[in-house]
């Protein structure tokens, strides 16, 4: 930090664990709100989804590995290290997931996540979700800097980082063990002030 400039603000410990988890509105008529029970079958169908599971590394077997699953999404968001929501119609199915991982209050950053369900690919969800959640994350929950990494072999979410106001800022060597071997990754980021 430069000498005299002023000391930026943390987000307290207890803020998130204090509150219940938001319903998020997006533009095209579909929210953001916490996975539940029900979702579990949505959950299962990602885990066996070859593309999700390509970026993902998701691995679902069972509906109790669903359960478990959801379970410890709810069990992160009380210990204030991710925040996962279901994107879906408003009292419908889950046809997505996109959340937080790696929370650090005190460092004011967190990395996005997504999939979505092969039958809601296309339509621009995940860079409406994006938007959506990064206005949360940054405007609500004051978060500082937001990063969003992907395989350098999956331009689908370089062009979600694009259209999301993420800017590249380069890209990490063997970042990510993938199914197939190790990956290079790009990493996005947005921070709070970027237009």
């Amino acid at each position: 930090m430069i000498s005299g400039s002023p000391i930026p603000s943390v987000v307290p410990a207890g803020r998130m664990a204090a509150a219940a988890q938001p319903v998020l509105a997006l533009p095209n008529g579909l929210e953001l709100r916490p996975w539940r029970p029900a979702d579990a079958e949505a959950l299962l169908a990602a885990g066996q989804d070859q593309a999700i599971r390509q970026w993902n590394l998701l691995t679902v077997e069972s509906r109790d590995d669903a359960l478990r699953r959801i379970e410890r999404m709810h069990e992160r968001w009380r210990g204030e290290t991710g925040a996962v929501w279901a994107v879906a119609r408003p009292g419908g199915a889950a046809t997505g997931l996109i959340g937080w991982n790696d929370i650090d209050l005190a460092g004011g950053s967190a990395e996005i996540v997504y999939w979505v369900l092969p039958g809601a690919r296309g339509g621009g969800i995940v860079v409406e979700a994006t938007r959506r959640l990064s206005r949360w994350a940054l405007d609500d929950l004051g978060l500082h800097r937001l990063r969003l990494c992907h395989s350098v072999a999956n331009p689908a979410s370089c062009r979600v980082a694009e259209k999301a106001g993420y800017s590249l800022e380069g890209t990490m060597r063997g970042a990510l063990l993938h199914a197939d071997g190790w990956h290079d990754q790009h990493l996005h980021a947005l921070v709070r002030g970027d237009s």
